[in-house]
């Protein structure tokens, strides 16, 4: 049987944020290809899913830099940045936010309840 842990910090947006890193990351070298359009799929969705557990968390600042990144890697109205380059800064910028709010959110579990 496993003892539980109350007050202890849970960083729920980790799973999510390291999934999202790890498709940008590949993401930044796949830019020209067909299956890109599964990389805007996927960013964009972990991206959304992360807004709705910062703001689950109550720390709903964090979505400031998520919501940019679900609508630049939109799939459904992409929009088109012509600098392949500049896309691939930009993925290894989102990287680092979603790294920073993975990390930085937590949540314990009597702050979730109420």
């Amino acid at each position: 049987m496993s003892a539980t842990y109350p007050d202890r910090p849970r960083r729920v947006v980790l799973p999510a944020a390291i999934i999202a890193v790890l498709v940008l990351l590949v993401g930044a070298a796949i830019i020209e290809t067909e299956i890109f359009t599964v990389v805007r799929y996927v960013v964009s969705i972990l991206a959304l899913i992360c807004v709705v557990l910062v703001v689950q968390a109550r720390q709903w600042w964090w979505a400031i830099g998520l919501v940019p990144i679900a609508i630049l890697w939109n799939p459904v109205f992409p929009i088109e940045i012509a600098d392949t380059q500049l896309f691939a800064g930009l993925h290894y910028t989102a990287a680092l936010i979603f790294i920073a709010i993975g990390v930085m959110v937590r949540v314990t579990d009597s702050a979730s309840r109420g």
